[in-house]
């Protein structure tokens, strides 16, 4: 296998782009291409305004762009030239067919696998950095490797970036899993790519494997994050209920080390474009291979999480007097997370279906994802606004319900805010983060969730 001088990465979306500048900037004797089929998403890149928000991303791609980083629309002259290529291409669930509504469509990646078998002059590894299900990389080798040509090596490299800390987890990886195959080319394969990580990743932090546990360690790891969000919410209401406070609960229960604290925030549920489809996507595997038990398991995760984003709807309506019709509710947040402007499967955007077809007039605010929240809720037309100052966003609201825990949030002046509402005022607080004594103290009605609710008689 020669020296790898040239790495590919096809596919500039939330995973692709940031990777490949990181790994340019760590790597500066490797040269990077990124080709995309969406040509305004590589002007983006390349104008050094990337189409993404992620902190600490501009100023990296500075210092790589056109050095040794490059963004190009010829994907078939990219090929020809990589020694290494990333495929990083969406993988959204199904909604055609079998398995739709839980399994990968991997039709995106199989044109990809393709158009590899197609332009290949040379030896290559193909690195599958998707999520995939299990057994994905099976099928690409055969693809790429039937009917003759150069060899090429096909190896998983799932990420674990989260996103508005990706730079950081880029940086400072958990760990690192590459998965190839069990021979002396898969494993000198395998030891090319390790190099490359090595070159700011600890070696021990670097995991080599069959390529099958690889796959599935990437599917396992986001529904055990899943998992936990929805076991925390699913004794909100239980809470509410008794009185009991879950952030205590979350603490006790944090407390204990074979538990640990991470991911026992309670709220509207998570979103982003990984957790429910890769939850769906064991889901769909269970089935396929006659686990229905484990199956049905791990659909309760899901099930769980959409029923909190219903739940937080009723609470609204219950607390204002069971009626929202022509009430202004402004929504402090629209991204599935603070610190990037992604929407994918919010949990803003069932939230505000819902309050619409409640006849809200729901207003959005979000400092970071408008443009996105414009496009997913187009269809609702003038039943939603979109209001880039949380402070107008308010005006003349009979609630504000916080979706989003975005720090610009904690620092705004509630009193201000509460003056220039409808009287009684109500904040709904679906991410616990802001300070709900004090805003009662204000006048505000506070409906936190999963603790008693301070309201004003």
């Amino acid at each position: 296998m020669k020296p790898i001088q040239t790495i590919l990465c096809i596919g500039a979306g939330y995973v692709g782009g940031p990777t490949m500048v990181v790994m340019a900037d760590r790597c500066p004797e490797y040269r990077f291409l990124v080709t995309d089929i969406n040509a305004d998403r590589l002007r983006a890149w390349q104008s050094g305004n990337p189409p993404i928000y992620e902190p600490g991303l501009q100023e990296i791609l500075a210092r790589v762009l056109n050095r040794n980083l490059f963004f190009t629309p010829d994907a078939d002259t990219a090929i020809e030239e990589a020694d290494l290529i990333f495929v990083s291409v969406n993988t959204p669930t199904k909604t055609f067919g079998q398995g739709a509504g839980m399994a990968a469509d991997l039709q995106y990646w199989e044109k990809t696998a393709r158009q590899i078998k197609a332009r290949a002059r040379t030896p290559k590894i193909v690195v599958e950095k998707s999520t995939v299900p299990v057994r994905t990389a099976e099928a690409m080798e055969r693809i790429l490797n039937t009917g003759g040509g150069p060899r090429i090596e096909v190896l998983s490299n799932p990420e674990f970036l989260a996103e508005g800390t990706a730079i950081r987890d880029l940086l400072e990886p958990d760990r690192v899993l590459i998965g190839g195959p069990e021979t002396p080319n898969g494993r000198e394969a395998m030891e090319a790519l390790a190099t490359i990580y090595a070159h700011w990743v600890p070696r021990e932090r670097i995991l080599t494997m069959d390529v099958w546990s690889s796959e599935l360690a990437k599917l396992a790891a986001n529904a055990f994050l899943a998992q936990r969000i929805s076991s925390i919410n699913a004794l909100t209401g239980l809470c509410e209920a008794t009185g009991a406070d879950i952030t205590r609960v979350a603490q006790a229960v944090g407390l204990d080390r074979r538990i640990g604290p991470r991911f026992l925030e309670a709220g509207v549920g998570f979103g982003g474009s990984c957790f429910q489809k890769d939850v769906l996507n064991l889901v769909y595997l269970c089935e396929a291979q006659g686990f229905p038990e484990a199956a049905h398991y791990w659909r309760q995760v899901v099930v769980m999480n959409l029923e909190q984003r219903r739940r937080f709807v009723r609470q609204i309506v219950s607390r204002l007097f069971n009626t929202l019709v022509d009430k202004r509710i402004a929504l402090f947040g629209f991204a599935f997370k603070p610190d990037t402007g992604d929407t994918r499967e919010s949990p803003a955007i069932a939230i505000c279906r819902q309050l619409v077809e409640e006849r809200a007039q729901v207003v959005v605010t979000d400092p970071q994802a408008l443009p996105n929240a414009q496009r997913d809720l187009a269809d609702l037309g003038t039943a939603v606004l979109f209001e880039p100052d949380p402070y107008r966003a308010a005006e003349g609201a009979h609630a504000i319900a916080l979706v989003t825990a975005w720090s610009e949030y904690r620092r705004l002046d509630y009193r201000r805010i509460f003056e220039r509402m409808v009287q009684p005022a109500f904040l709904f607080d679906g991410r616990n983060a802001l300070d709900h004594r004090r805003l009662f103290e204000i006048g505000f009605n506070v409906c936190p969730t999963g603790k008693a609710a301070l309201l004003h008689s």
